[in-house]
């Protein structure tokens, strides 16, 4: 996700605040989540540990990666303790949610 090349045409994140979007990602995925899976090709689910402000910190950053790139859906759910964030996108923009999903499990790895 560091490599510029897998962002498609129709983000409209300027591209000097991208670093910054996907350190965000990364720093969320490091420090919160606690699982993912891929029930389907389309679709990623993330289980994200919940904590003081964690809640906020992942509907504000779905509602700004929304803004800017509205090829994914995001769907948020709010348990005792966790978050539930399932991502998803058409066809067309597998590679970006492939993308994602090759960060978060590789932040998890790393723990």
């Amino acid at each position: 996700m560091s490599d510029p090349a897998w962002v498609p045409q129709s983000c409209t994140l300027p591209t000097e605040e991208r670093p910054l979007r996907v350190a965000e990602w990364d720093a969320l995925f490091s420090e919160h989540l606690r699982s993912l899976s891929r029930p389907r090709p389309l679709r990623l689910r993330l289980d994200v540990a919940v904590g003081p402000g964690v809640e906020e910190r992942v509907r504000d950053l779905v509602e700004r990666e929304s803004g800017c790139c509205s090829f994914f859906t995001f769907t948020t759910t709010a348990g005792q303790d966790q978050v539930g964030l399932e991502v998803s996108v058409d066809q067309v923009h597998e590679a970006v949610l492939d993308a994602l999903a090759v960060r978060a499990a590789a932040a998890v790895e790393q723990r």
